[in-house]
């Protein structure tokens, strides 16, 4: 029996050495040509423009700005409530303003929405002891009171994203009496009761990482630090499979700018301020304070049944920083009679970058927020 049956052969083939190498030839150079764009496009994204919608810096305290985006419909056809966006205290928040075509900012103004956003700036060894529930009551406040005045509206919806959905959560229950009307949360890190594997929680469980040396020694958290925490929990999607992604859309110029931009976020990280990060890690996430209702802000219990906003809590069904045990449990604490969860198929960043959330969550976020906003 022939197990590796030998073809027959014409008797006049002939191999041709000059047709081969060309071939080979053709082919190497095009693989390398490639290969030399790809290599480009990654080094270009670190200095790739973003956040280009026009703003305007109404308010400013330390590193903290505030942007006023104001909506490109006319007056007559807005929506009187605006939307005031919290991002998170690591990466930076032009991830709601990407670029032309891929911004939720700008896709919210078209939608008749005056926009806020609440940049916390880059912090310095001088702000390492800023607390985190300092980001709430010294800076969220002030610049939510900030907006009020500028707006001269009667209410306000807020969206948080990541850390920031702790913060806007954090503020929604102590500052209850403020005039906020919607509330959203996307990816919210709050319950830390159960730390499945693979969410970023499980890092900074007791015994891993020694606090007090790290902070007495860097004074702020490196926000290369945190970003490789991060991608250690993906390793082979986070330090492969995005440059593979990258190299198969190398034909299609408006990928390759995305990718660039999402790059560019994902690269661009800042600190964390030692003590905020300190408290964020021994009072909510180790201690799960908030959820079992005794963590105290200037004597004052944080009681999260005090909010009563409408509540739109988003969960990204795929995402390993935030498990969906983290963001659900917040729906049988507040007090809210119109409230909501959406458990989206995608990941911690695809939720509000990639190219299905223009197309589906943004949207869906329009139509939950109009009615809510009128």
């Amino acid at each position: 029996m022939d197990f590796f049956p030998i073809p027959d052969i014409p008797d006049d083939f002939e191999i041709d050495p000059a047709h081969m190498l060309e071939s080979v030839s053709g082919t190497a150079q095009s693989f390398y040509g490639r290969y030399i764009e790809g290599v480009k496009a990654i080094v270009d994204s670190y200095n790739i423009p973003v956040g280009l919608t026009p703003r305007k810096q109404i308010w400013q305290l330390n590193k903290a700005k505030l942007y006023y985006y104001e909506s490109t419909k006319l007056p007559a056809e807005r929506h009187p409530i605006p939307l005031f966006l919290v991002y998170a205290l690591i990466n930076k928040p032009f991830i709601f303003d990407l670029a032309p075509g891929r911004s939720f900012i700008e896709f919210m103004m078209a939608e008749g929405f005056d926009i806020y956003l609440l940049d916390w700036g880059t912090p310095g060894q001088e702000d390492q002891t800023i607390l985190f529930d300092d980001y709430v009551t010294e800076y969220l406040s002030r610049a939510v009171r900030k907006m009020l005045r500028f707006s001269g509206a009667e209410g306000f919806s807020m969206l948080g994203y990541c850390i920031g959905a702790t913060l806007a959560t954090v503020y929604a229950a102590l500052y209850a009496d403020m005039p906020l009307r919607n509330l959203i949360l996307l990816t919210a890190p709050i319950d830390f009761s159960h730390q499945p594997e693979g969410s970023m929680a499980v890092w900074l469980e007791e015994g891993r990482v020694d606090l007090d040396s790290m902070i007495n020694e860097m004074g702020n958290i490196p926000g290369e630090m945190i970003a490789l925490w991060a991608k250690m929990l993906k390793p082979m999607e986070n330090f492969l499979g995005a440059y593979v992604t990258l190299f198969k859309q190398m034909d299609n110029p408006t990928a390759v700018r995305g990718w660039q931009a999402i790059n560019r976020w994902v690269e661009d990280v800042i600190p964390f301020s030692g003590r905020a990060f300190q408290q964020f890690v021994t009072e909510y996430l180790r201690g799960n304070e908030l959820v079992r209702g005794q963590h105290k802000i200037k004597g004052e219990v944080v009681d999260l049944s005090r909010i009563q906003a409408n509540l739109l809590n988003i969960v990204a069904q795929y995402d390993h920083l935030v498990s969906q045990s983290q963001s659900e449990s917040i729906m049988e604490r507040v007090s809210s009679e119109d409230k909501e969860i959406r458990v989206i198929p995608s990941t911690h960043v695809g939720i509000m970058a990639s190219r299905r959330a223009q197309y589906k969550l943004w949207p869906e976020l329009v139509d939950w927020l109009s009615p809510r906003s009128a």
